[in-house]
């Protein structure tokens, strides 16, 4: 084995991976995450990770233990990578009515598959400059690993109080992945940054879901909604969604520390044909034309049967009367989910046809609460109509 110090180590460790692509890398230790565990589960127990029934206890536990994720484990290599397109984004930019907004990280390729090759080819060429094989296990936020609480403390960047990570120069838009190793690395300090007296995030949540500084209700943010959450989004929620059908980026836009960030260099970052997606075209896709338009995409994850929900509701925000012909077969043709937000949205854009459209369909509609969703549209038309 090819003898090396630990700062060297980790000084060859961040040459190699800005080589590979990377904007930014620190090395931190593996030892526990006891204070974000404690977090962890608070907001667990106070029921704000509600509709995620896989963050559980156990996962918690698990994931604030690098040595559970690797025995023998000593290091902790954080990793992170802009993704931030300024095209996507919705800052200074007029939106257009019948288009629905995706949040900047999912307009490009899938990232999990590009950041672990990366990753792996790390590894492979850390064990050829050893002359052995790099105990390791990587993690792009599809594991247990509590992976903004290991950017935090080896200084890739600190917490901002919507719970993002915000790293000098870069901002909160990058993906974060880690390395768990066995390889004894000289680690980085946490940064002794902060966001000050800045609220502009909490301020700017339309749901309130910062309900304290770096404390986040999911039950109430757009971003869980449009994209975890497999039923009926809850009706105090909907107007505020505005047209976001995938994410959203609101309390990143409005941040300063963002103001700066460069453009992403990552070709598959780059791609521009989902920066205004129509709505009505999203509820004519079935099975094929959902892969078609999105496999490769992190939209994959809504399903399609989310993304039209989604939709509908965008439609009901912007009051576009040219949905209604398309609202009105999605009511009568639909899954009960999509037949639900489309009487809703329905009952949002008013008007005579769409009174008619819901009346005909309450003397059809089974499901139970797809009927209230109708007569609850058809109360609100004939109360804006008085």
């Amino acid at each position: 084995m090819n003898k090396l110090s630990k700062s060297d180590l980790a000084a060859i460790i961040k040459k190699t991976a800005l080589r590979l692509g990377f904007d930014l890398v620190r090395i931190t230790s593996a030892e526990e995450f006891s204070k974000d565990r404690r977090y962890a589960l608070d907001r667990l127990h106070k029921g704000y990770l509600n509709g995620l029934p896989w963050y559980t206890t156990s996962r918690v536990e698990r994931g604030t233990n690098p040595q559970q994720l690797l025995p023998g484990a000593r290091s902790i290599i954080c990793l992170g990578l802009n993704y931030f397109e300024p095209s996507h984004s919705s800052i200074d930019s007029s939106h257009l009515v019948g288009t629905g907004r995706i949040a900047n990280y999912a307009q490009g390729k899938d990232y999990h598959r590009l950041i672990k090759k990366r990753m792996r080819s790390l590894v492979v060429e850390m064990s050829s400059i050893l002359g052995e094989e790099v105990g390791a296990r990587w993690y792009v936020d599809d594991g247990p690993m509590l992976d903004r609480a290991a950017a935090n403390r080896s200084g890739l960047g600190w917490f901002g109080k919507n719970t993002n990570i915000l790293s000098p120069g870069v901002g909160s838009w990058t993906f974060l992945g880690q390395i768990v190793t066995n390889l004894n690395l000289e680690i980085d300090m946490p940064l002794k940054k902060s966001c000050g007296t800045c609220i502009e995030c909490i301020k700017s949540c339309p749901t309130g879901a910062i309900v304290a500084p770096y404390v986040l209700d999911n039950t109430k943010c757009i971003s869980f909604h449009t994209i975890e959450n497999r039923g009926p989004i809850p009706r105090e929620i909907r107007p505020q969604m505005r047209d976001w059908i995938f994410g959203c980026d609101i309390c990143q836009e409005v941040c300063p520390v963002n103001k700066i960030a460069p453009g992403t260099t990552v070709p598959e970052f780059q791609m521009s044909r989902l920066a205004n997606v129509s709505l009505i075209s999203i509820l004519q896709l079935d099975e094929d034309g959902f892969k078609r338009d999105f496999s490769g995409t992190p939209i994959m994850r809504a399903k399609l049967s989310g993304l039209k929900r989604n939709a509908c509701i965008a439609l009901g925000n912007n009051k576009d009367l040219t949905g209604v012909p398309e609202l009105a077969r999605c009511l009568a043709e639909e899954s009960e989910l999509v037949r639900g937000h489309a009487a809703w949205a329905l009952g949002q854009i008013g008007g005579a046809n769409a009174t008619k459209i819901l009346e005909e369909v309450r003397f059809t509609e089974t499901a139970g609460w797809v009927l209230e969703e109708i007569n609850l549209s058809l109360n609100e038309i004939a109360n804006n109509t008085e």
